[in-house]
């Protein structure tokens, strides 16, 4: 039965005709799948809507949320849709002031919140109001008011509280608000992004009809709900009839993975790269012939390129079936078994692990896209074959873009926000007259489709001699040795390039102990000379790839981990450029104020008197 879908709740209706599954949404409870069928999905979406009624809450009021991912979030984001409420999912790794700013500046009503642990986070930030809003929980917490309160009311007031919400539904018209989106950011307070049904049904809808998956398949969510990259994945999913299974947390991904022999899931570069460190770190336990062509599978992936694997020679399609054979199937045993459909976002993935996974048919398909854009512009298309590595695909249809004479990307369409809330002034530097964005991005298009992200605009710098310098493209690249986790390339108005590095210690470590190393801890491990030069070999050897002016001449390499808990990460995992500036402003000085060149590079590391500890090694 077809459904026209021009609001999101109407998603509901869809499920019920079309695709009457039991376990379109599914959760872990100790440590036990619980699955809801989608009948389950619209009863309780409807039970809360009417709960909401005797709340008193009125379109156009605002609610919280502030969630791990689970079935529970999308019967609450249900209910508010049709009931005219704004949903306003929070991000629940931020900061006091942060959550201070959005609970003021949003005016909410309420959060519903789903644990005891997220509920201690936001109680700073509550104390500092002076009327803050009302508090539920979505898990039983003592002392707290639960969503099964206004559950049970709504399904004692049905038959008063059905005809309201039936008649606020069929108010609500595609170009009305219903939810706002506070960009996590990497400088400055976040800011509200408005976003219509419209905005958000013609993204999705959109973006769906690229997919190879159906209403066989099973999925895994694990990248914040709050974000509405995953969140315009999950309404996709839903419209597809896909099987939504939400993982314990993000340190059970592959074993969740495993348990529902799962077809595909969304996720950001850094999941990636620690799922390709893992396999990575794997083989270095093999011995002999194993480890050999274990190895040789690295080197064979990197060569990969599904989109042209009917063009290659016999040969490479035998060595395919073969490291297939021996190696690719077991690393996707490990997944569940199923070849898999991997939609990746948020920043740029090095095109060297879509090798090497699609290889292993753990199929990668990079996409663009802003809060401010609903949020998808660009995606790869596995569904029509318009697929093209080192691109994040071609735009979506009804999505219309063009370059400014600078480079930046600008688009235009139904996917454009609203506007930022209360902050017409900024709406307008961002959305100009003509109804353009301005994302804020530089790209080309490759081949006349394909979309390719050169850098952010107010990331790129100039060097003192006049030469530009598009940091993300080096540091992607620099990103791809194994000793290097995190890194950021500096030189603004300096005579050169140079970076501040945050290593992959798992990898030194394994090669510290290779060539027989003794350090007491991290800090004297990273001012061994042997270490100094084993960068010094990494960086010389990456330099090869960039232009003389891009190439990093200085650097230094921290003790430090980028986290998003000690704020030098963004929610979605990129680099804060603002926080790590000022975390190593005085390594940045030394590199240009204080060190002279030796051999094409500066001193790499600060030689610093060390304290007397007990003899170990950092993890």
């Amino acid at each position: 039965m077809t459904i026209e879908i021009t609001r999101t709740f109407d998603l509901l209706d869809h499920l019920v005709n079309n695709f009457p599954k039991e376990d379109i949404l599914a959760g872990k409870v100790d440590k036990e799948w619980v699955k809801y069928s989608s009948q389950d999905y619209y009863k309780y979406a409807h039970y809360l809507a009417y709960g909401f009624v005797d709340m008193g809450w009125i379109p156009g009021d605002k609610i919280i949320t502030l969630s791990n991912n689970c079935p529970e979030w999308n019967f609450v984001d249900m209910a508010l849709a049709m009931s005219g409420i704004i949903h306003v999912p929070v991000y629940p790794t931020l900061s006091t002031d942060n959550y201070l700013h959005i609970f003021t500046h949003s005016e909410a009503k309420a959060i519903f919140v789903s644990s005891n642990l997220l509920l201690r986070r936001i109680t700073p930030a509550l104390q500092k109001m002076e009327n803050p809003p009302q508090i539920f929980t979505l898990a039983p917490i003592e002392g707290q008011r639960s969503v099964l309160e206004i559950l049970r009311s709504g399904i004692a007031t049905r038959e008063h509280n059905l005809p309201i919400i039936e008649e606020r539904k069929a108010n609500i018209k595609p170009d009305d608000w219903v939810t706002l989106i506070y960009t996590s950011g990497t400088t400055g307070d976040p800011k509200g992004v408005m976003l219509s049904h419209r905005n958000l049904c013609s993204n999705f809808l959109a973006h769906a009809k690229v997919d190879i998956m159906d209403s066989n398949c099973r999925v895994l969510s694990f990248l914040p709900l709050n974000h509405m990259y995953e969140r315009s994945m999950n309404y996709h999913f839903q419209y597809l009839g896909i099987s939504i299974y939400y993982a314990e947390s993000m340190g059970t991904i592959a074993q969740n993975l495993a348990e529902i022999h799962a077809h595909g899931f969304c996720a950001v570069p850094r999941v990636l790269e620690m799922f390709y460190d893992k396999l990575y770190a794997a083989g270095k336990d093999l011995k002999g012939i194993k480890k050999k062509i274990y190895f040789r599978a690295f080197k064979h992936g990197a060569r990969y390129d599904y989109t042209l694997i009917k063009r290659v020679s016999i040969w490479f399609q035998l060595k395919q079936l073969f490291y297939d054979r021996l190696v690719y199937r077991h690393w996707r045993e490990r997944f569940g078994g199923n070849r898999l459909t991997v939609i990746s976002g948020s920043s740029g993935i090095q095109e060297r692990m879509i090798r090497l996974f699609s290889a292993a048919g753990i199929n990668i398909y990079e996409g663009y896209g802003l809060s401010e854009t609903s949020p998808v512009i660009a995606v790869n298309n596995p569904h029509d074959g318009y697929v093209r590595l080192g691109t994040v695909g071609p735009v979506l249809k009804g999505v219309e873009v063009k370059f400014a004479e600078d480079g930046e990307i600008l688009t235009k369409g139904p996917h454009v926000m609203l506007g930022y809330y209360k902050d017409p002034e900024y709406t307008a530097q961002v959305i100009d007259s003509e109804g353009w964005l301005h994302t804020g991005d530089v790209g080309v298009f490759v081949g006349g489709r394909y979309l390719k992200i050169t850098d952010r605009k107010k990331d790129i710098f100039k060097l003192s001699a006049g030469k530009y310098v598009a940091p993300q493209i080096i540091e992607n690249k620099l990103r791809e040795s194994e000793y290097i986790d995190q890194v950021m390339v500096v030189g603004a108005n300096e005579k050169y390039a140079a970076a501040i590095i945050s290593p992959n210690f798992n990898t030194l470590h394994y090669w510290a102990l290779k060539y027989h190393l003794h350090y007491r801890d991290n800090a004297q491990l990273l001012a061994l000379p042997q270490t100094v030069e084993k960068f010094k070999k990494v960086i010389e050897e990456l330099n090869k790839n960039f232009a003389a002016h891009e190439q990093i001449k200085a650097f230094r390499v921290v003790t430090e981990e980028w986290t998003t808990a000690n704020g030098l990460l963004s929610p979605t995992l990129k680099i804060k450029r603002g926080p790590l500036t000022t975390k190593y402003k005085d390594l940045i000085a030394e590199i240009y104020g204080k060190e002279e060149l030796h051999g094409g590079f500066l001193s790499a590391f600060r030689q610093v008197e060390l304290p007397s500890m007990p003899w170990r090694k950092n993890s």
